[in-house]
């Protein structure tokens, strides 16, 4: 038999003619201007320091301050002098008093004894390094007294109510935002602890309701009250359905603050009236249809205060909103819902990983804000 190996010759030589299949080069991407001057930064403790001296104690750094972390022998020393000094800071009266600003401006409340323990209850918190959770779950002490000059605490319980619940039955937010059907206060309520205002969730498919405009809330239409439910204040008008785009979420809190008089103290009956003639005082039926829950949000049932606190402290929008605040605070920026200063949720990620990691504590947290990169780098 022949052998069948000079087929072979030509096979290889066609295959090794074969021109080398190679991969098209992917295009660079291009430079974003924004980027690369971010990644032009350097650290400058010096710098970082007298921003530093000025959110937590709201003085500049001394010389003797600003020689110890310029003087310091090399970047390794300068980091630990400038961290040292900011644990100083935040463990001496002058940080109380920033905080307790702080506070008051965030809250909207402050300039009367009545007003300013609730600033101060949170004040506390954060120079005492406490879970933020507190301010909706604790159940006595949310009524301090401070001393700005001292930057000391007295102790003391808010007696408006059997159920004390954080700062959700504060007697001084209560009155203080007094409203027809309650609403000023479930506004307070969302814009303080989840940073946005209403409407808090929006569908991902709007509804057609028969109205002008369809329906973007969550909860199904017909959960909120309207005439055809015996609701004296028609939610479900759909010649205004945006309307209801909002009480969708606020119609389901606000029955729980609506039993706190114009005085902040609790009350076994509505006691915030309808906006109709005569002021009539408001009732179940004029929030929801009979037979529908109460909810922080949709799939968030609640009964009572308590546990309105509970599901807020476990809604990790309430943990993003808190570290907003502080990164705002820190970077000079303004109030996250009064201002166009909305935080990106990239930007802040990991410090609000570590918020929740660490136990929601707000001086850690503030800590961590301020040897962060975006702090130190210029």
């Amino acid at each position: 038999m022949t052998p069948r190996w000079p087929v072979l010759g030509p096979v290889l030589v066609l295959v090794a003619a074969l021109p080398a299949c190679t991969e098209p080069v992917p295009e660079a991407p291009p430079l974003d201007e924004w980027d690369q001057r971010l990644a032009e930064r350097v650290v400058d403790y010096s710098a970082a320091l007298r921003g530093a001296a000025l959110k937590l104690t709201g003085e500049l750094p001394t010389l003797a301050e600003l020689k110890q972390v310029a003087n310091a022998a090399d970047d390794a020393a300068r980091k630990a002098a400038y961290e040292g000094l900011l644990q100083q800071y935040v463990t001496g009266p002058r940080f109380a008093r920033q905080m307790f600003r702080f506070w008051q401006d965030t809250l909207k409340m402050g300039d009367t004894p009545a007003l300013d323990s609730a600033p101060a209850f949170l004040a506390k918190l954060t120079v005492e390094d406490r879970s933020y959770l507190e301010a909706l779950t604790a159940t006595s002490g949310t009524c301090p007294g401070f001393d700005p000059q001292t930057g000391a605490f007295t102790a003391g319980n808010c007696t408006n109510t059997p159920q004390t619940v954080g700062l959700l039955t504060h007697p001084g937010m209560q009155a203080h935002f007094f409203s027809n059907l309650a609403f000023r206060r479930v506004r307070w309520v969302q814009e303080t602890f989840a940073c946005g205002a209403f409407p808090a969730e929006v569908a991902l498919t709007a509804t057609d309701v028969g109205g002008v405009s369809p329906y973007t809330g969550t909860f199904p239409f017909t959960s909120i009250a309207g005439a055809a439910t015996g609701g004296r204040v028609d939610f479900r008008d759909t010649k205004s359905v945006i309307c209801a785009n909002c009480h969708s979420n606020i119609n389901h809190i606000a029955p729980l603050f609506a039993y706190y008089t114009d005085q902040g103290q609790s009350s076994q009956t509505m006691a915030v009236p309808v906006p109709l003639p005569g002021e009539p005082r408001a009732q179940e039926a004029d929030y929801l249809p009979p037979g529908e829950g109460l909810a922080w949000r949709l799939g968030v049932p609640v009964t009572d205060m308590a546990s309105l606190g509970a599901a807020m402290a476990a809604d990790p929008d309430i943990a993003s909103c808190a570290i907003a605040r502080l990164w705002n605070f820190a970077l000079g920026k303004p109030d996250v819902v009064d201002g166009p200063a909305q935080v990106p949720a990239a930007t802040i990620a990991e410090h609000v990983a570590a918020f929740q990691a660490g136990g929601h504590r707000l001086r850690a947290a503030l800590l961590d804000i301020f040897t962060s990169d975006d702090f130190i780098r210029f």
